[in-house]
């Protein structure tokens, strides 16, 4: 039996995944902070949980131990687990700027290391990592989280470099609006226009399966955000230079 460990899998693109994976024969590992939304996940496609939050390194060693004793060898891990960080770097508190960094970058990072082990047991496997466009596009108004996706992003383009001579994939998924629990889309999903541009979590999984199955390096969800990525690289100086005259324009009316 295939074995996918999903970070985050108790709510939002996590468990939309889980699930999607569980219909396709995989059996599930979930992880995440919340017992009850945990458990009831699990029970609902029959999967296993553990209680780890992806921040704390020891913990994720110490869960990551638990899964390979009882799963030698794994195909799929999916680091998913995620934070928002609506606010910008002058007006976040540092606790949370440190938290968002831990969770949503080096949260990926301690999760690759504890399960690279069994994941080139299960070679070829696939490592898939939930990043963000806001990865490639700044944006002032989310800075911490927007950094942070930064960071994950470029880690997971560089692991996929690295783990290739192991016989794992890594897959890179750059979401962009998503309505989540945690990150509620209630100002887009309430504008005629803008409601056209908020994804649901089923979306998301579904290009995860996509990607692994198509081997996809890196997806952008929907697809048309590719474009925006591709002005930053190019030509950051007009999307700062947007950004900063609109919240100028904004100061000014008060």
């Amino acid at each position: 039996m295939r074995i996918a460990v999903v970070t985050g899998g108790s709510s939002g693109i996590g468990a939309a995944t889980a699930r999607l994976l569980a219909e396709q024969g995989w059996r599930c590992v979930l992880l995440a902070r919340r017992e009850d939304r945990l458990r009831a996940i699990a029970d609902e496609i029959g999967a296993e949980w553990e209680l780890c939050d992806v921040a704390d390194r020891e913990a994720v060693d110490t869960v990551a131990a638990r899964v390979t004793e009882r799963h030698r060898a794994i195909g799929l891990l999916v680091n998913s687990a995620g934070i928002p960080g609506r606010s910008t770097f002058l007006r976040s508190e540092p606790e949370l700027i440190e938290r968002v960094v831990r969770t949503n970058y080096l949260g990926s990072v301690w999760c690759a290391r504890a399960f690279l082990t069994a994941l080139e047991a299960g070679s070829p496997s696939h490592l898939v990592n939930i990043v963000s466009v806001a990865g490639t596009v700044a944006v002032g108004r989310a800075g911490p989280y927007a950094a942070s996706k930064h960071a994950q992003l470029a880690f997971s383009r560089s692991l996929t470099i690295e783990l290739a001579p192991r016989g794992i994939n890594v897959h890179t998924i750059n979401p962009g609006f998503v309505e989540t629990e945690g990150f509620p889309q209630t100002q887009l999903l309430e504008h005629r226009v803008l409601a056209h541009t908020v994804a649901e979590p089923a979306l998301v999984a579904r290009r995860v399966i996509a990607a692994v199955e198509r081997g996809t390096v890196e997806s952008f969800v929907p697809r048309w955000y590719r474009p925006a990525a591709v002005v930053q690289a190019l030509i950051p100086g007009v999307l700062a230079r947007t950004q900063a005259a609109r919240h100028r324009r904004r100061k000014a009316r008060g």
